[in-house]
C-alpha cells in the first residue's frame, strides 16, 4: 500500500511541475535579455541532467561515475538550473516570476530534496550498505564539489541516457524554449 501511494504521489507531483511550467509559458512576458540569462541556466541543468542519465542504471549497482562523482543527485541540480531558468526566462508582471521561483525553493529545498534524500538514501543503504555510506560520507548532496570522488570506471552511454529516457526531457524542453523565445520576439506591426 505505502510503495503504491508513493507512486501515485509521484505521478501528481510530476503534473503539478508540468502544469506549473505550462502556466508558466502561458502566462510569461519575456524580454530577449530574460531569455538568454535564463536559457544560460536550463542549458547548464540540462547538460547535467544529459550527462547523469548516461551514467545512471538504477538500483543495479551504485553510480560513482560522471556527475555521480561530484554530486549525490546530478539530475536534481539538473532540475534546480532548469526550474530557476525557466522563471528567470518568464518575466511575469511585478516580478511575480521571482516569487514563484522563491517558492519553488522553498518547496524544493524544505520538502522535495530532504524527502528524496531519506527516501532514495534508505534504499540505496539497503542496496548497497557500506559502498553507500561511505559514498554518501564524501559527496554532497547537491551542489557538487570541486574534487572528483573515486576513480571514473564507467563511460557516459546513449543507451543509458535513452533508457532513462532523458531525450522526453529535451524534447519537452525544446518546445518550452520555442513557446518562450516567440514570446521574447513578438512580431512588429
Amino acid at each position: 500500500m505505502g510503495r503504491e501511494r508513493s507512486k501515485i504521489l509521484g505521478y501528481v507531483r510530476i503534473a503539478l511541475l508540468y502544469l506549473f511550467i505550462i502556466l508558466l509559458a502561458i502566462l510569461a512576458k519575456p524580454t530577449p535579455t530574460f531569455f538568454y540569462v535564463g536559457m544560460v541556466f536550463v542549458a547548464l541543468g540540462e547538460a547535467f541532467r544529459f550527462w547523469a542519465a548516461g551514467h545512471l542504471i538504477k538500483s543495479k549497482e551504485l553510480i560513482v561515475s560522471g556527475p555521480y562523482r561530484y554530486t549525490q543527485h546530478p539530475l536534481y541540480l539538473g532540475r534546480f538550473l532548469i526550474l530557476t531558468g525557466l522563471c528567470i526566462m518568464a518575466k511575469l508582471p511585478y516580478l511575480l516570476n521571482f516569487a514563484l521561483l522563491t517558492s519553488g525553493y522553498l518547496v524544493f529545498f524544505l520538502y522535495y530534496l530532504p524527502r528524496k534524500i531519506k527516501v532514495e538514501g534508505e534504499r540505496l543503504r539497503e542496496i548497497h550498505g557500506e559502498k553507500w555510506m561511505e559514498y554518501r560520507k564524501h559527496v554532497p548532496a547537491l551542489f557538487p564539489q570541486w574534487k572528483p570522488y573515486g576513480e571514473q570506471k564507467n563511460g557516459w552511454s546513449s543507451q543509458r541516457m535513452l533508457r532513462n529516457r532523458e531525450h522526453f526531457m529535451i524534447i519537452g524542453l525544446i518546445i518550452i524554449l520555442v513557446v518562450f523565445l516567440l514570446k521574447s520576439y513578438p512580431p512588429q506591426p
